[in-house]
């Protein structure tokens, strides 16, 4: 079976059963350039490697985390960037900017050597804005056909927080979504911060992020 997709490609397989192979970047030539491939509503999307700022703003994401973790024995969260998750109840793979998960679990998947997670590893996921990929990004646009984003796709699988960094100049900030709605694909607000402003995750993370040198993409 072929299945029709990115400009009209005729692939040997899905999407999605491709990208947990790991064969799609491959099989469509992709550079290997820090470029990613991705699977959002069934769709491939592929992105370009993010500029430093983008990577800027995900080291004082880390930092607050290691901050964390060097001052409390205690501390059960580990930072990671750019893991590969594995949707399968929608059928979507991401690499979202960041996740969170317990040290438990950080410890297990190293010693599994694991290709992916899964949202049920999954205590916080974190994706910072680009200006070639935002839209997929945050909640649906929602009108006559909405089109899924990775913001419902989290929710619709059940990652319990979604920290989300636009750096869109229209309207920069930083909201912390929390209390997925799995059935309707939905986040309630849990926060909002400006950039400039100390973010606080709550708990269970009980984390102080420094955003003072975050400044929206140069339009």
């Amino acid at each position: 079976m072929s299945v029709v997709a990115f400009a009209q490609l005729l692939l040997p397989d899905s999407p999605y059963a491709m990208w947990v192979r790991g064969e799609l970047g491959e099989y469509l030539r992709l550079p290997d350039d820090g470029t990613r491939v991705e699977v959002i509503g069934g769709e491939i999307v592929v992105s370009p490697a993010p500029v430093y700022a983008h990577g800027g703003i995900l080291s004082d994401v880390q930092r607050g985390f290691e901050r964390a973790w060097f001052t409390d024995d205690g501390f059960q969260w580990r930072a990671l960037q750019a893991i590969n998750l594995d949707l399968v109840e929608i059928g979507d793979g991401y690499v979202p900017d960041m996740v969170v998960v317990q040290k438990d679990i950080d410890a297990e998947k190293r010693a599994e050597d694991v290709l992916h997670l899964h949202p049920n590893d999954l205590a916080l996921v974190v994706e910072v804005t680009s200006s070639s990929n935002a839209g997929h990004d945050r909640r649906p646009v929602f009108g006559r056909q909405v089109k899924p984003t990775k913001w419902s796709g989290y929710a619709r699988t059940g990652v319990p927080y979604y920290l989300l960094v636009d750096r869109d100049p229209r309207q920069p900030g930083v909201t912390l979504f929390g209390e997925p709605n799995r059935g309707e694909g939905t986040y309630e607000v849990l926060g909002e911060w400006k950039f400039g402003e100390s973010v606080r995750l709550p708990k269970p993370f009980d984390v102080e992020i420094v955003t003072d040198a975050w400044k929206p993409w140069s339009s």
